[in-house]
């Protein structure tokens, strides 16, 4: 378990990430499948953050999933490291637990699940200030810096954001109503159906965020995740939603208020993630065939890089060589403007030689 804090103007945020690895001398073994999960976004949906602590909880064996689970689970979690982010937003849910049952944003009013770069700002015509405001810029928020950095460090496989108000299982795109083109998308929509139909009888909606749940959502993390960081599987989860709860009662509408319900939600998705850790390997392999392995690569954008990426990542390839190499792409292009300044200078020049000719060949005819 470790703690990650830092600040901006003032405003102080910390993250607590749990690392899972059965064996702590082959954590850093590129062959393992890295799995990213964070819960706790959104301050009210708290039933997110139980069902992080559930499976940490199977993790560590101090409870165990259904016999009926059809997977060898020993099997399944050798082959894994899984960071677990339970409560991303903090400040936030202190502020529901003090009796704002409706807060999702952070301690100073931003929802962190708009302040990632991809698309941000953007406001579609039903856009709610209150419910949306994506903060001064990208990745204004410390709460939003510290998973951009942990995934930077990380660079998982698989990404899960846990959110509740519905019960779906949401693919890249958030801001725009299409899904990505190919086979790994097509591969990722498989996925999920499965988990809907074997897991959860059926009951999610399955597709894309922006054409799924009726609005448009920029600078989310999970387009983030799959169009910046390159992760081949980023999802969404939605667990639980009560469509017949008042706007006004929050808590009814994001959270279950009776315990056969909370079990169920438990039980059922909990089991769902276990099968997501099984059906993840195999999907990724067949995608990447090099992707837990040697060959797989990952592009940062360079404002990454400008955004203090580097120095926070632990590169496959090693910080000296990408340090090189982003010194390369500046020396080319300084050498680039100091050619093209060479020219102009020269064309400026030539242009007054040709000038003061005229003028004393003019002169001599007079």
């Amino acid at each position: 378990m470790e703690t990650f804090s830092t600040q901006n103007k003032g405003y102080h945020a910390e993250t607590t990430v749990v690392t899972y690895c059965r064996n702590k001398k082959d954590c850093d073994d590129r062959s393992k499948l890295k799995i990213l999960l964070s819960f706790g976004q959104h301050g009210r949906e708290l039933i997110t953050t139980e069902l992080a602590l559930r499976i940490l909880s199977i993790l560590s064996e101090e409870e165990f999933l259904s016999s009926a689970y059809p997977l060898n689970l020993n099997n399944t979690l050798d082959r894994l490291v899984i960071k677990v982010v339970p409560m991303e937003n903090v400040n936030g849910r202190k502020l529901v637990e003090a009796g704002d049952l409706c807060e999702r944003r952070n301690g100073r009013g931003v929802d962190l699940n708009r302040n990632w770069s991809v698309d941000w700002g953007k406001k579609e015509k039903d856009y709610d200030p209150y419910e949306e405001n994506p903060g001064s810029a990208p990745f204004s928020e410390p709460e939003t810096q510290i998973m951009r950095k942990i995934c930077a460090s990380f660079e998982p496989h698989v990404w899960v954001n846990v959110h509740s108000g519905m019960e779906a299982l949401f693919m890249p795109y958030d801001h725009k109503n299409t899904t990505p083109e190919g086979l790994p998308s097509q591969r990722m929509r498989l996925m999920l159906e499965k988990l809907n139909r074997f897991q959860l009888n059926d009951r999610c909606l399955v597709g894309s965020g922006g054409g799924s749940v009726g609005y448009l959502a920029h600078g989310t993390a999970t387009d983030y995740m799959y169009d910046i960081a390159r992760v081949p599987m980023s999802f969404t989860f939605e667990i639980y939603g009560d469509s017949t709860a008042s706007s006004k009662d929050c808590f009814k509408m994001f959270n279950p208020t009776d315990i056969t319900t909370f079990n169920r939600v438990l039980n059922d998705w909990s089991a769902a993630f276990f099968t997501l850790f099984s059906l993840g390997g195999v999907q990724i392999e067949e995608l990447h065939p090099n992707a837990t392995g040697s060959g797989f690569e990952k592009w940062v954008s360079i404002d990454d890089y400008l955004n203090g990426y580097l120095m926070e990542r632990k590169s496959r390839y090693g910080k000296k060589m990408e340090v090189l190499e982003l010194g390369m792409q500046e020396i080319r292009t300084y050498f680039r403007l100091f050619l093209l300044s060479s020219v102009l200078l020269m064309f400026m020049f030539c242009s007054r030689i040709s000038k003061s000719g005229r003028q004393i060949v003019s002169a001599m005819s007079l």
